[in-house]
Order: structure tokens, then C-alpha cells, then sequence
């Protein structure tokens, strides 16, 4: 039975199936009321798309998906009766939702705290967690953080979704040999369908069991499992397909620029250059972005969130950038915002910041 256990109070699987739990605060009342729902037998669950790539929408997902995410996620790592999680994802999306599915479906206790920059920081945790999933904002806030680093480096598994894990967060993870892995996954699919280890040399994608893979003809992945609903959902990721269960995620196809007839994908690019923008700007939000060109079609730009240094020099910072990308992936233009748009599941909404573009800085 499942035990849900937030401060240093603890409710118990029957208390919440009954409504027995003394929460006013919007936050956790919202998170029983779902569990409520889903001990008493409800069918169907209606969740938020993050929107990432267009507007948030409401779908309906079926308990049947949910329970094979989380039968799937239970069988890769070996997760056993005995082990302690932490939900401390929004549970208005479906990422802190399965969280707690997780936890109602392997019968362990979970810990609940509000979705922060530093859930760490709580002081009623305990000392060691064995499975625990986080976007990467966390993840980095926790490693500027030496007590709740203390307390990262005692997690037995983390799972990093919601967007990459940059080039610094990474060997930050495999400096602390953190056995951390990067999801891939939607809210159509339920979560998370594969995992790839952040601590190894290469970022290869395993799906998880029971999920099928492939590629449409321009190497878009599509997905077929339990989760999905036995659908076959085509996504719109660019990915190197290895095998009948591994792949190599490449970018979004939404967001490949051709440049006069050459194919950028801005992932990688960002990914390159992630050293270079730090050593001019710091650690700041960027990512390169396709606009209308007359010549090239499209022309590559670099967009960061920042205010023009007085001594910035877009001929310097080119030269830099040389070292790094060919000719044809370097941006064409640089362009400076104050602030970024992002999605509810913090995600940089390239589209949407994109239009802020129009008479700001170069």
C-alpha cells in the first residue's frame, strides 16, 4: 500500500481513496483529489500538453496507458516494494501526475513538496531516495547547492524530462557519477517511452519495454506501445534510428532550418556552442533559430537573453564560434532579448520569443 508523506505527515492509500486528508493549500488538495480519483477506479483522466511546439491543449488519457508507463518504467529499473520516491514535479501535468501513479501502482511510499527550483532543499526528506524524476532547471539549481548535492548524489535513480540536460549539467552528472537518465517522451505517449543514460559517452535512447520504433521518411520517429494506447503517434523528432529498440535523437523537425539548401539542426548546434556562449555571456538562455531570408531561404540567428555587453563584438564572437560549427551553421545575425518566452513545463518557446525579435538589438 501506498503511503503519501509531505512535512511529517503521512496518509495512507485507504485514507486518501476516502477523502480522509486535511490539506487546504490548493496545491496538495489538487494532487489527492487525483489520487482520490484513481484509487476509487476512474477510467479516464483529462491532462495538459506542455506546449512546446503550439498551443497547451487538453487531451483524455486512459488508466490503462498509465498503468502500463508505469509497469514499464517499474520493469527497466528494477523497482521493488521497499523503495521511497519523490514527486516533485507539477502535478497539474502529466509528468508530476505519473509520479504519483508510480507510486499508487509499485506500492511505495512517495514524498510530496511543490514544484521548485531546489525541492532538495526540503529538511523532512530522507537520506536516501530510489527513484526521483526533475526537469534540468532543477537539477542545475540543486548542483549550486553543496547540502542538496549531498542529497542528489544519494539518489539511487533520477530521471531528467521536460527538455535537453545542457553540455554543463551533464559532466557536471558525470563528474558526480549520478546515475541520472535524460527521457524522451510526450504527454501523448504517457511520459516518458525511452531512456538514455547521462553518465555514458553517448546519448543513446533504449525504449522502454513493450515499445515499438521506427522512422517515416524523413527520419521523423514514430512510437507505438501500451502507453500510446497501441497508436502509433509520429512525432515530429529527427532521429538516427540503431536498432529495433535504440536511437539517437537528432532535433525537432519544427525547428531545422535550410539555409540555402543545407539542413541545420539547431539542437546540435546549440549543444557545440554551449562553451563558447558561456565564456562571453555566462550561463544565460539561447538557441538558434531559422528566418525568412530572401537569398538563403533561411538564415541562421543566434537569440540569448540578455542585454548587450557595452564591449560585445558580433566579429568577435563569430570568430569564436568558428572553432566550434562549419561555416554554413554559423548564425548570420545575433539577437539580444531582455526575456524569453516559455512554456508552462519551462520550456523555451521558440515561436513565441522568436516574434519579440522585430527591433531589438543585434
Amino acid at each position: 500500500m501506498a503511503n503519501f508523506i509531505l512535512d511529517k505527515r503521512t496518509y495512507t492509500s485507504d485514507q486518501i481513496k476516502n477523502g480522509e486528508w486535511k490539506e487546504s493549500d490548493l496545491y496538495f488538495h489538487q494532487a489527492f483529489t487525483f489520487c482520490q480519483s484513481w484509487l476509487n477506479g476512474q477510467d479516464t483522466f483529462e491532462v495538459a500538453t506542455s506546449g512546446s511546439t503550439g498551443k497547451p491543449k487538453n487531451i483524455h488519457i486512459k488508466r490503462t496507458q498509465m498503468q502500463a508507463s508505469a509497469a514499464a518504467t517499474k520493469a527497466y529499473f528494477g523497482i521493488d516494494h521497499d523503495s521511497k520516491i519523490l514527486c516533485c514535479l507539477n502535478t497539474w501535468m502529466i509528468s508530476g501526475k505519473m509520479m504519483l501513479v508510480r507510486a499508487m501502482e509499485w506500492d511505495v511510499d512517495v514524498f510530496l513538496v511543490k514544484a521548485s527550483a531546489n525541492p532538495l532543499e526540503e529538511t523532512d526528506l530522507p537520506s536516501t531516495l530510489d527513484f526521483v524524476a526533475m526537469v534540468p532547471l532543477q537539477v542545475q539549481s540543486i548542483f549550486n547547492n553543496p547540502s542538496s548535492l549531498a542529497k542528489l548524489k544519494q539518489i539511487k535513480t533520477l530521471i531528467i524530462g521536460g527538455a535537453p540536460s545542457n553540455p554543463n549539467l551533464v559532466n557536471s552528472l558525470k563528474k558526480h557519477q549520478i546515475n541520472a537518465y535524460q527521457t524522451f517522451g510526450m504527454t501523448e505517449t504517457v511520459s516518458h517511452v525511452a531512456l538514455a543514460s547521462l553518465i555514458q559517452d553517448e546519448l543513446v535512447y533504449d525504449a522502454l519495454p513493450g515499445v515499438t520504433i521506427g522512422a517515416d521518411t524523413d527520419g521523423r520517429l514514430w512510437i507505438q506501445g501500451p502507453m500510446s494506447d497501441n497508436q502509433k503517434i509520429q512525432t515530429n523528432d529527427i532521429v538516427d534510428i540503431l536498432n529495433g529498440s535504440q536511437f539517437k535523437w537528432l532535433g525537432r523537425a519544427d525547428f531545422v532550418i535550410n539555409s540555402g539548401g543545407v539542413k541545420v539542426f539547431p539542437e546540435i548546434i546549440e549543444e557545440k556552442i554551449q562553451g563558447t556562449i558561456f565564456e562571453h555571456f555566462g550561463s544565460i538562455p539561447y538557441f538558434i533559430y531559422g528566418l525568412p531570408d530572401e537569398r538563403l531561404n533561411q538564415k541562421v540567428v543566434l537569440v540569448l537573453e540578455k542585454t548587450p555587453p557595452e564591449n560585445y563584438s558580433f566579429d568577435v564572437l563569430i570568430e569564436s564560434l568558428k572553432k566550434h560549427v562549419n561555416r554554413f551553421h554559423l548564425p548570420k545575425d545575433i539577437f539580444f532579448l531582455e526575456k524569453f518566452e516559455f512554456t508552462d513545463s519551462g520550456k523555451i518557446n521558440r515561436i513565441a520569443t522568436a516574434e519579440l525579435i522585430s527591433g531589438t538589438e543585434r
